[in-house]
């Protein structure tokens, strides 16, 4: 079973992903607080990061380069975000718009599981 941490701060976008990604098997932890995000990252085992890019306090830029520079630096990371053009690198594996379908959400998820 994969685990999937969820990072937004807007509460009941990470309890509409959970319950998505639950649906379909997958263990899921969500956070709306970057910082938090990142310590609940260093500390445990996370198959893939979905992260919204503005936050207030650290960013999703800044998620995934913390990401990126950490022994785990292969996590996959999807950035989501109504700000798509606020991405400053490729860093992440995929990026979907704000709003996006529940449909394409999972189907990115079971993509990106199945090829690692």
């Amino acid at each position: 079973m994969y685990n999937i941490l969820v990072i937004d701060d807007e509460e009941s976008i990470t309890r509409m992903i959970s319950m998505a990604l639950t649906k379909y098997g997958f263990n899921v932890e969500t956070t709306t607080d970057s910082l938090e995000g990142i310590k609940k990252f260093d500390k445990s085992h996370f198959d893939l990061v979905i992260t919204d890019i503005l936050m207030p306090g650290l960013d999703g830029n800044a998620v995934v380069r913390h990401i990126r520079n950490s022994q785990k630096r292969f996590t996959p990371v999807i950035g989501v975000s109504g700000t798509p053009w606020l991405f400053e690198d490729s860093d992440f594996d995929a990026v979907l718009p704000k709003p996006s379908s529940i449909k394409t959400m999972v189907d990115t998820v079971k993509n990106i599981t199945r090829s690692n």
